[in-house]
């Protein structure tokens, strides 16, 4: 008896893969969706992103203390790799203009007596403001600007204050902050975003063809004959090429930033590789429960685009959900992506145990069980409606 279910069920399964591989070689927009768009898009964004950090971010520099301390200064920050001084206006409110017509994104104000004051050893602040609209490009140009200034503030108290009043007269700041970048020390904005846009972008792909390829039974009204007496194994066959699919993806995409762009795996490569199914497996089921729910492909679809395709914004990669209103938190926790890219950044960056990753693994799997098993329940019901039986030949 199990030996005769085993085998309906296998053979139920390959039914629908042959099915579902049959459809690929019939419809080339279909089999691109698939096949060549992941690869072109993967493609894109590693080109996009090949630069990978910010360079010669431009800069207006506000000079009201006009002395050779200053322009030193000004020499200074035009060094640094980030940023250059692109323009030079005479007053502040020329600078904001500037900044406002987006040809600079931030502004060094060096007030006046700013040198005397630092010889006299008062404090002498030099002010930057930068766009927040823009924040990653304005961040790295304050970013670059405070650490030229603390270059020059430490060789001025070192070559000039020091021979004024003495070394013995220097004192050090009795408390300072001394920040190290883990994790990822040349702050490439390459290795933050192609690991966040590589499951982002393949993740919605995933749903919206394997939605699609569910959708189109029903639309069809091939529900009954597509899943037959075994709808769970025929579901299972019609979604297991596209999770086998972008599952490959998903591993190049991690591979390419890992070796070809990154200093390697820190954590387990193993992981990373047993996320990828488990990832896309979920938005995949999500895919299908919208479809089952709705009943209708064109509304289904619409909904992956709403939750799969917004994943990226809630995932508390990019913007912290940490006290955030109650619905972002409870559709953060929703989300496959929220729990891939946990495992993600553990094993591919910051090299945790792998008992750290086994929650949010268990989440995904959780995720493609629930939602898998709800759409499969609905679709085996309506499959049983006469409404959706095939119809009947003159």
């Amino acid at each position: 008896m199990a030996a005769g279910l085993t085998a309906g069920t296998r053979v139920a399964f390959c039914a629908s893969l042959r099915r579902e591989l049959r459809h690929w070689r019939h419809d080339r927009w279909e089999l691109a969706l698939v096949t060549l768009m992941p690869l072109l898009l993967m493609a894109l964004m590693m080109w996009l992103f090949s630069a990978s950090v910010l360079r010669q971010v431009p800069v207006a520099l506000v000079d009201l203390d006009g002395s050779p301390d200053s322009r030193a200064l000004a020499r200074a920050i035009d060094a640094s790799p980030g940023v250059a001084i692109a323009r030079q206006p005479a007053s502040l409110p020329q600078a904001q203009a500037q900044l406002r017509a987006l040809e600079v994104f931030a502004i060094v104000l060096v007030p006046r007596d700013m040198s005397r004051r630092a010889l006299r050893g008062e404090a002498a602040p030099v002010y930057a403001f930068y766009n927040a609209t823009y924040m990653a490009t304005g961040q790295s140009a304050a970013r670059d600007i405070a650490d030229a200034v603390g270059a020059f503030n430490a060789r001025m108290l070192r070559e000039r204050i020091g021979r004024q009043v003495g070394p013995a007269r220097l004192r050090a700041a009795p408390v300072t902050v001394q920040a190290t970048v883990l994790h990822n020390p040349a702050r490439s904005y390459e290795l933050f975003l192609l690991p966040l846009i590589f499951p982002a972008v393949l993740s919605l792909l995933a749903a919206l063809a394997a939605g699609g390829a569910v959708g189109r039974e029903r639309r069809d009204g091939l529900l009954p004959a597509w899943l037959g007496e075994r709808p769970w194994a025929a579901i299972a066959g019609k979604l297991a090429p596209y999770v086998a699919l972008f599952s490959l993806y998903g591993a190049l995409g991690v591979l390419y930033v890992a070796y070809v762009r990154g200093d390697g795996v820190a954590g387990s490569l193993w992981l990373l590789v047993l996320a990828q199914p488990l990832f896309y497996l979920a938005c995949c089921c999500f895919a299908l429960l919208f479809i089952a729910v709705t009943r209708d492909m064109g509304t289904g679809l619409s909904l992956v685009g709403l939750s799969i395709g917004t994943a990226l914004a809630f995932s508390g990669a990019t913007f912290p959900v940490i006290e955030a209103p109650l619905f972002t938190r409870v559709w953060n926790a929703l989300l496959p992506l929220t729990a891939y890219v946990q495992v993600q950044m553990q094993q591919l960056f910051m090299g945790a145990p792998w008992t750290l990753s086994l929650r949010p693994l268990g989440v995904l799997l959780l995720m493609a069980a629930a939602a898998g098993g709800l759409g499969a329940l609905l679709l085996a019901r309506a499959a049983r409606r006469p409404a959706d039986a095939p119809p009947v030949p003159a």
